[in-house]
C-alpha cells in the first residue's frame, strides 16, 4: 500500500511540475524573436561593413558585400544552430 501512495504521490508531483514548466505564448514569442535577432544582426552586418569596404574601392564593385553577407548567413545559421542546441 506504501508503494501505492509513493507512486501516487510521484505522478502528481511530476504533473505539477509539468504544469509550471509549460512555455507559455510569450516566453516562445521572445525565444522566435531572439533566434531571429541572432542570425538577422551578422546578415545586416555583413551587409553595411561589405557595402563600406566597397565604397572604399575604385570603380563599382560589390565583391565585399556579397561576400560578406554570405559569412552573414553562415554566421547567423550557426548562431541559431548553437542556441537551439542548447
Amino acid at each position: 500500500m506504501d508503494d501505492l501512495r509513493r507512486r501516487v504521490a510521484q505522478q502528481a508531483e511530476r504533473m505539477k511540475r509539468a504544469e509550471r514548466d509549460r512555455p507559455t505564448l510569450i516566453g516562445q514569442t521572445i525565444y522566435l524573436g531572439t533566434l531571429g535577432l541572432v542570425f538577422v544582426l551578422p546578415v545586416v552586418g555583413g551587409a553595411y561593413l561589405g557595402h563600406w569596404l566597397d565604397t572604399m574601392a575604385d570603380g563599382y564593385s560589390v565583391r565585399w558585400t556579397i561576400g560578406l553577407i554570405l559569412s552573414g548567413v553562415f554566421l547567423g545559421g550557426l548562431n541559431v544552430y548553437l542556441l537551439i542546441k542548447d
